[in-house]
């Protein structure tokens, strides 16, 4: 794992306290090859049997969460990345996940969550695009009427479009087929029907050039702003 990985100041010397942050951004959030481009691979290694401590040995098979300095999440990253980060001592460790790197002479844990020591801005990225199935993703597939889950479900116009309801994130909820035909073309008061929680865009989803991650690992959760 070389320094070219995490995108070192010229000259090859390691990123240092007088280099601006804005480079250590660059090094973070740069194209990761090892994640495998738009198809983004599961965030547990699914090796069969398999067990803590065992050896990862496809590092596009696991990930690893960046933190900011203020615990804010950022991105994420392949285990090559990662692991790079914290050679170089641009992040620190938070949580390791339950795998093994073996070299000749070491034992390394893979991370799951690391922390950079040094605050960066976040670039500027896109909204997460608005489509249907990013609104079931926010809405956890849930009925945002009567709280059913499942895969049969619809979209729903809280104020209905024939009303000038906006098709937003503001004004698209999940809704269960039932809920559907009983609101039908009234509003959720008209219907005497309360939403679950005010729609809002998502407050956090992982998006990159490799775009919206189906999953994320359960261990990251603590890390993760709640949604709503």
């Amino acid at each position: 794992m070389s320094g070219d990985a995490l995108g070192d100041p010229p000259g090859g010397r390691p990123w240092g306290d007088g280099d601006h942050a804005d480079g250590v951004a660059a090094a973070v959030f740069a194209p990761d090859p090892d994640l495998g481009g738009d198809t983004p691979r599961p965030a547990a290694v699914a090796d069969p049997g398999s067990g803590p401590g065992r050896p990862l040995t496809d590092l596009g098979a696991a990930r690893v969460l960046i933190l900011n300095a203020s615990y804010e999440p950022l991105h994420v990253c392949s285990v090559k990345r990662g692991i790079t980060l914290l050679m170089q001592e641009v992040a620190e460790r938070v949580l390791d996940g339950d795998r093994i790197l073996r070299s000749p002479t070491r034992v390394v844990p893979v991370p799951s969550v690391i922390r950079l020591r040094r605050y960066v801005r976040r670039p500027h990225r896109q909204r997460v695009a608005f489509n249907r199935k990013n609104v079931f993703r926010r809405d956890d597939h849930t009925c945002q009427y009567c709280g059913t889950r499942g895969h049969d479900l619809t979209l729903d116009h809280v104020v209905p479009r024939s009303r000038g309801g906006p098709t937003t994130w503001e004004n698209v909820v999940a809704c269960c087929r039932r809920c559907n035909a009983h609101k039908r073309d009234r509003t959720p008061a008209e219907a005497r029907m309360a939403l679950r929680r005010p729609p809002r865009p998502p407050a956090f989803m992982f998006t990159s050039a490799y775009g919206l991650l189906p999953d994320v690992d359960p261990a990251w959760e603590a890390y993760l702003p709640r949604s709503g």
